[in-house]
């Protein structure tokens, strides 16, 4: 057993119990070499098994029987533009969420800086433009903003978060939900990090 896979499965019942993940919402997958395990079509991050899991290649071909959420498009996409990532965690957490169906919502950055490990995490928070679930047009945009971003919101949807490993890309989903709850509790009264508060930051703890 791979323990990656272990990890994977371990790491979405956490996300369920913790209520980041609810009914047969979200997916997961990760890239192990050239191949990328993901969560199956229709599973719920409670019950999932290693032996569930679905696998393809970097071109979205299968390479065992079960078939992939509808959503692999967008994680191949993501993997496509960040040769380094090795996880993505899509979620439909609720605060997360609640941003992403927002009016007036800036599509470029939809969250302030409220916090160091967020500013430090996110460079931007960019939107996807509304599409319905397994459109592969999600991958297109998905791909561009990845390039920039290892976060972003889908319209009306949820959250992308992408990592070198799944533990970065999980504890960045659950930065975004964070401060996304932060940002809907505090509304006006929030005071964000400035610009110069944030370069400090990044300067003194980049990787």
């Amino acid at each position: 057993m791979q323990p990656d896979l272990l990890e994977l499965v371990q790491t979405a019942k956490s996300l369920y119990e913790r209520g980041y993940s609810f009914g047969t919402a979200g997916n997961l997958s990760v890239r192990i070499g050239d191949i990328i395990y993901a969560t199956p079509t229709g599973s719920s991050f409670g019950q999932l098994t290693v032996e569930g899991l679905a696998a393809c290649d970097l071109s979205g071909k299968p390479t065992g029987p079960n078939k992939p959420t509808k959503e692999l498009p967008f994680h191949l996409a993501a993997y496509r533009a960040r040769p380094d990532a090795r996880a993505v965690v899509h979620l439909h957490s609720t605060y997360a969420t609640a941003v992403a169906s927002m009016r007036d919502l800036d599509m470029q950055n939809a969250l302030p800086p409220l916090t160091a490990y967020y500013a430090m995490r996110v460079p931007s928070l960019p939107v996807v433009s509304y599409l319905p679930p397994g459109d592969t047009g999600l991958a297109v945009e998905v791909e561009k903003y990845a390039k920039t971003t290892p976060a972003m919101l889908m319209r009306n949807h949820g959250s992308i978060a992408i990592g070198t490993t799944l533990l970065e890309a999980t504890a960045l989903a659950e930065e975004i939900e964070e401060t996304a709850r932060l940002h809907l509790l505090l509304g006006e009264r929030a005071h964000p990090l400035n610009d110069a508060e944030i370069a400090t930051l990044r300067a003194r703890f980049a990787r």
